[in-house]
């Protein structure tokens, strides 16, 4: 499995919707075009809404996994 590198992490633990959305919005505005940003959350509702924010966005969903109950998501800024 390959193996990514993020330019920023964003830890959205214990917070539920809307807020993971809005802090990864608010984090990828801060990056440059082609970096990647790992967001971590814990909200059940997470991995729909990412997808969804990610296409409407054009920011692309490199990869959406689960880890020890928490939801890692790899956002790479177009």
């Amino acid at each position: 499995m390959e193996v990514i590198k993020e330019d920023q992490l964003l830890d959205c633990t214990g917070l539920l919707c809307p807020m993971p959305i809005v802090k990864t919005k608010k984090a990828m505005n801060d990056l440059q075009a082609g970096q990647i940003l790992k967001m971590i959350a814990t909200d059940a509702g997470s991995p729909p809404d990412i997808a969804a924010w990610s296409r409407q966005t054009g920011n692309e969903l490199l990869l959406s996994t689960e880890e020890s109950g928490k939801f890692v998501f790899f956002l790479k800024k177009a």
